[in-house]
């Protein structure tokens, strides 16, 4: 039965403790997920916004720029050469070709630098205006000097300076369709075979493109995983694609590590559970073995007297001509064991009723030296008639805190069983002595003593150390459980202590 209530404890245990970490790791990984889809997205967009700036390889090409400057000069000058001019900006373009014109005065260019070689001849006075073109930025004639502007070139640059390199992190490429999907255009940092773009293409879900708005998906490909966004181009559509298996083995070992880690704290939790479960159980165990005991000691307290009273009822019965004198001795047996059935029951039904009313007991401070002497000195009368001598030492005014009728039968009790079990021409001597902050009551007899083995057991119901010694002394084995009822109620210690052939002591400490 125990077994069965103790696995009971450990599925129920087993089971709540499961449901709280799969939430726990269900939620972790949730958010753990949410975040990395997050951040993948982000540098999903910053790649496609790349594509789509006027620099990328996709977009618009780099603009010129223009320039104005003024200046005077004078001469004709024919010459053939190289000629040089540089200014500061974003890019750099070499551009190579032949100019014929004019040019006056000193130019200041914008941001850029140029370089170029070329022919110039012709000749320069006053002012003027000069351009700058993609094949000769700026050049400066030996005639003169005039006015120019630099055009400005520039251009997003990736990872190394590249200009045509996405600024993603992670490895990308683009592919461009048409409104068919058919692929128009690729590009990516590294070398790629079409195949590849194909295999790419056909694993992107296409009613993603519905509303005309960017939406993003992933797929597995020869063992990679990649996320893609589709975004509607002009009269097609371009979808960018980017490297995410390292995003993807983080939520992957996370699922791994989760699994173990569980795995792990359920065995765990399983033997602390076992082990907490059988330290649970043991106190009922105990609990129902004593009932068990207390049961089978009750039943046979109640056969014997039980026993006796229908042996003499049947005695009577048989002589019913006979006088009540003459049948004196039969009616006091029964009488003998229907008080000794009465006493049996009032003790029961007292244990009874002190487990039930702990909380309701008046409790007052009394003076714990009067209530020994009370009980004492109405007894000095029946030890001295039992060739006991008794002797005791009891200090004045010591006060406790309890209930004053309860601690005289405990101290009743304890000096009926030493007169008990003291023998013939044995001791008793009861002490009351202060003791640090608390009260301690000493009863000792002499006679046989109490075994090591019996001491942890003597307070428990009906329980006797020798049961045919015990029937001739009388009682039922109820009186030492009574007491540390009583002595527990008041938060007190009740214990005894023995030397097998000279005697038992038995302490009773309260404060």
């Amino acid at each position: 039965m125990f077994k069965k209530l103790r696995n009971r404890f450990l599925i129920v245990n087993l089971v709540s403790i499961s449901i709280m970490m799969l939430v726990a790791f269900i939620t972790i990984y949730t958010i753990t997920y949410q975040n990395v889809q997050r951040e993948t997205n982000m540098e999903l967009y910053k790649v496609s916004d790349f594509y789509h700036s006027p620099y990328s390889p996709s977009g618009s090409q780099i603009p010129r720029g223009e320039g104005q400057g003024s200046g005077a000069g004078s001469g004709t000058n024919s010459a053939a050469g190289s000629n040089a001019d540089t200014s500061t900006g974003r890019g750099t373009s070499t551009p190579t070709g032949t100019d014929t014109g004019t040019d006056t005065g000193t130019g200041t260019g914008a941001s850029g630098s140029t370089s170029g070689s070329g022919e110039i001849s012709g000749s320069s006075t006053g002012s003027g205006t000069g351009s700058v073109s993609d094949a000769m930025p700026s050049y400066v004639g030996k005639g003169g000097s005039g006015g120019m502007v630099g055009g400005e070139f520039g251009g997003n640059r990736g990872p190394g300076g590249d200009l045509n390199a996405p600024p993603a992190r992670s490895v990308s490429f683009m592919i461009q369709t048409d409104d068919q999907w058919n692929i128009t255009g690729t590009h990516s940092r590294f070398d790629m075979e079409d195949t590849f773009y194909k295999e790419a293409l056909q694993k992107v879900d296409r009613s993603l493109v519905t509303g005309g708005e960017r939406k993003t998906d992933q797929f597995a490909l020869d063992g990679t995983d990649w996320a893609y966004v589709v975004d509607p181009s002009g009269e097609g559509y371009m979808i960018v694609f980017m490297d995410v298996t390292a995003q993807q083995g983080i939520l992957t070992n996370l699922i791994y590590t989760f699994a173990v880690v569980g795995l792990a704290m359920l065995i765990v939790i399983y033997f602390l559970s076992r082990y907490f479960a059988n330290r649970s159980i043991a106190p009922v165990r105990e609990a129902f073995e004593k009932q068990k005991q207390f049961i089978a000691d009750a039943s046979h307290e109640l056969k014997t007297p039980l026993a006796i009273i229908n042996t003499n009822t049947d005695v009577l019965l048989a002589n019913q001509e006979e006088t009540i004198e003459s049948q004196a001795k039969w009616l006091h047996y029964i009488k003998s064991e229907t008080e000794r059935m009465s006493g049996l029951t009032n003790d029961l039904l007292y244990l009874t009723q002190m487990d039930d009313s702990r909380s309701n007991l008046i409790h007052t401070t009394f003076n714990m030296s009067d209530a020994v002497e009370s009980i004492i000195l109405p007894m000095e009368a029946v030890i001295f008639e039992k060739n006991i001598s008794l002797d005791y030492n009891i200090e004045p005014d010591l006060n406790v805190h309890g209930n004053r009728e309860q601690i005289k039968q405990v101290i009743l009790i304890l000096l009926d069983n030493a007169v008990k079990y003291s023998g013939p021409k044995g001791s008793v001597n009861v002490t009351l002595q202060k003791m640090n902050h608390d009260v301690m009551l000493t009863v000792f007899n002499t006679g046989e003593g109490i075994a090591p083995e019996h001491l942890d057991r003597i307070f428990d119901r009906f329980y006797r150390t020798d049961s045919s010694r015990a029937r001739k002394h009388g009682g039922h084995g109820l009186g030492l459980a009574i007491a540390r009822s009583i002595v527990e109620q008041h938060k007190g210690e009740i214990y005894a202590k023995s030397v097998v052939g000279e005697g038992a002591s038995f302490y009773v400490r309260l404060s």
